[in-house]
């Protein structure tokens, strides 16, 4: 048997994008044993993952979840976070370990002097490097993400609607240079066809019953802030097509092999993150040719040039006559 560790600290997106690693590594590795480290705020994501033997979860308890994990005597440790934590996690435990590389020079590189030295392939790709030496390869499957037959059920707010089909609005993001303005999200809502639900947390929340009262479009549902996030999975999971920035629930919905409508701002899809394996006819929207963007590999609390032209030129009747020619 081939014990091994993968490391994947945070967050939502970048937890959901090494699923192929997971799911290579142990169908195609003889006898192999995965186990999984997060931080326990985003366990829901493999709680219901059939690939993973044991989930390990951090929460300000390190030390102590590395003498847990000295004791399992792991024979590899692939470590796709690579930071400081992961540093010292490898240190205690002291055995081989192949760790992603970030390619933050490269990335400086590109967001400063716009010279663009990236690998021209996906992070998944560069995820499942760190396995080469086990012969493991891209199964071609896409992400994973796997529910509970409880999350599985369709959720009474959407039988409400009283339509097959709508599309999920994911509105939010980390970094507000990755998030549309509520006014041009509203240009988009309001030349849809189809029913809208709206998908966020309770952070998110202010910004779409902003969204709802500026809109003329009746057929809006607000679901921010009221679903956890394996509920917010299963909208996403029974859509029609999905609107959403540069973010996790973009990638689950990637996993479910939903049509992506994907609007970029401050990040592009150059940095490898771009929806993986989505439903045909999904489609990236970014403004082309700024001389700004990027303008970080992460994005902003605001603009730094005041502009914020890579959300505001965003041409929202392109976007919606591409979604209504979808359905």
């Amino acid at each position: 048997m081939v014990k091994f560790l993968i490391i994947r600290l945070s967050s939502i997106g970048d937890i959901v994008l090494t699923t192929p690693v997971v799911r290579c590594l142990k169908k195609q590795v003889k006898g192999s044993e995965v186990h999984f480290l997060m931080k326990k705020q985003y366990a829901c994501i493999f709680e219901n993952n059939p690939y993973i033997d044991r989930l390990w979860l951090y929460d300000k308890n390190l030390p102590q979840i590395i003498h847990e994990l000295k004791r399992e005597r792991f024979d590899y440790i692939i470590d796709l976070h690579r930071n400081l934590r992961t540093l010292w996690i490898k240190s205690e435990l002291k055995v081989l370990s192949f760790s992603f590389d970030k390619l933050n020079i490269r990335k400086w590189i590109l967001v400063n002097f716009k010279m663009n030295t990236l690998p021209q392939i996906h992070i998944v790709d560069r995820y499942l490097a760190t396995t080469k030496l086990f012969d493991v390869k891209n199964d071609g499957e896409g992400l994973d993400y796997f529910l509970s037959s409880e999350d599985k059920k369709p959720l009474p707010e959407i039988e409400a609607l009283k339509s097959s089909k709508y599309i999920a609005l994911s509105i939010g993001a980390k970094h507000n240079t990755k998030k549309a303005p509520a006014a041009k999200l509203v240009a988009i809502i309001d030349r849809l066809q189809l029913p809208v639900v709206i998908l966020g947390d309770g952070t998110d929340h202010i910004e779409a019953e902003k969204i709802c009262q500026m809109s003329s479009n009746k057929n809006i549902l607000d679901l921010t802030g009221k679903l956890s996030l394996n509920k917010s999975a299963n909208v996403i999971m029974f859509s029609k097509i999905v609107i959403t920035h540069d973010t996790g629930l973009m990638h689950i919905a990637a996993a479910f092999r939903k049509i992506i409508i994907s609007i970029w701002g401050s990040t592009i899809p150059e940095f490898g993150m771009y929806p993986n394996k989505p439903g045909a006819g999904s489609r990236i929207f970014e403004v082309k040719g700024l001389k700004c963007r990027p303008c970080s590999k992460l994005g902003y609390k605001k603009c730094p040039k005041g502009h914020f032209d890579c959300m505001i030129k965003q041409d929202e009747s392109e976007i919606a006559q591409w979604v209504n020619q979808l359905q």
